[in-house]
């Protein structure tokens, strides 16, 4: 990424690296939605996405996201937001309320929390279960040995609402047995979304199936810093 290169340039060029990854992978590259991470960017870097065409944005934070997206919404109806981090139940109301997809599913008592606090507030996003398929003890995830029986359950569950899989697999490991495995789970039961592939990976993911990558320092550049 060229640090003099504009915010619209960076993001022309992934767009045309996610398409050469699907054509080379003999896919239509618009099988493929380019979710633009913004979390720690200010509403301000978001707009500029926007002005360059992106709609789907991602965040890892509720509380961050409720306060930069519904003014951004006003002006965009055609925005969408993902919440992709690791979600604590007591945000579950709050998720539900401002989100179009949330990509963290990942345990019972999460299931429960959305499930009520849909009923409180009248919708339910559309929903991703997250696997980890590395069974990493630090990071979120339903571990691989209890994937099966969770997806089945929340299907039963959630029904349409439930989209697919998303999976963040191990840095020091190559990701792609991580997307075949995912893709795998996705096959068994009949979803049809899978989020896979980041900024260091993504033509990966795209090669083996994703529908979804997650790009973040690619587009906007680094992490802004903290006071």
């Amino acid at each position: 990424m060229a640090p003099s290169s504009s915010l619209a340039d960076r993001l022309a060029d992934v767009r045309a690296r996610i398409t050469a990854a699907a054509q080379d992978a003999g896919r239509d590259p618009a099988s493929v939605t380019l979710v633009a991470v913004s979390k720690f960017h200010p509403a301000s870097s978001v707009q500029e996405a926007i002005t360059a065409g992106q709609t789907v944005f991602g965040e890892n934070r509720v509380q961050e996201a409720a306060a930069k997206f519904p003014p951004l919404r006003e002006h965009n109806p055609a925005l969408r937001l993902h919440l992709i981090g690791g979600l604590q139940t007591n945000k579950a109301k709050d998720a539900v309320r401002i989100a179009d997809m949330i990509e963290s599913l990942d345990r019972p008592a999460l299931a429960d929390a959305l499930a009520r606090a849909a009923d409180s507030v009248g919708r339910m996003p559309e929903l991703l279960i997250e696997v980890n398929t590395g069974d990493e003890p630090q990071k979120f995830g339903v571990p691989k040995e209890e994937a099966d029986s969770f997806i089945r359950t929340c299907r039963q569950r959630f029904g349409a609402s439930l989209r697919g899989l998303m999976c963040i697999p191990p840095a020091e490991q190559d990701p792609a047995p991580h997307f075949r495995l995912l893709r795998s789970m996705a096959q068994t039961h009949g979803l049809p979304v899978l989020s896979m592939g980041m900024s260091a990976d993504y033509p990966i993911a795209i090669a083996e199936g994703a529908t979804l990558v997650r790009v973040g320092t690619a587009i906007f550049g680094p992490r802004p810093p903290t006071a």
